[in-house]
């Protein structure tokens, strides 16, 4: 089989191209179907025109939405971290779950062990943390 440096060089070329344009529409689709300011009749018109004339298609959508595509992920990963500070904060503060009692339980025994208080004390606080 007689297959030249340079074709392999041009098919590996196509190939990535290839992939790469499969990247870049599902990247468009992503943005226009997480985008809450398209209406349903916008997404399906964008979404048939993408459909039938995927070329043009993108380059239009590039051309007339692409500056809000990154303004509108940098937003949606902004609103991300914030939803999960914002979780990690009131896990953190959460005294009424269950890891409450047990931390509770924990700085008990340490004060038992070191003598400040005494095995009645103990187990009076105890009672009250588990009740």
């Amino acid at each position: 089989m007689d297959y030249p440096l340079l074709d392999i060089f041009f098919t590996t070329m196509w190939l990535f191209l290839w992939i790469l344009w499969f990247f870049l529409l599902f990247r468009v689709f992503g943005d226009l179907f997480r985008d809450d300011t398209v209406g349903g009749w916008g997404k399906a018109g964008w979404s048939v025109f993408l459909i039938f004339l995927p070329f043009l298609g993108v380059f239009v959508y590039l051309i007339a939405r692409g500056q809000g595509m990154g303004q509108r992920e940098v937003q949606r990963a902004t609103e991300a971290e914030q939803d999960f500070r914002t979780y990690i904060r009131e896990t953190a503060s959460d005294t009424s779950g269950p890891g409450a009692h047990v931390d509770e339980l924990a700085r008990l025994a340490e004060l038992k062990e070191k003598g400040h208080i005494t095995e009645e004390e103990f187990l009076r606080a105890k009672a009250k943390v588990l009740a």
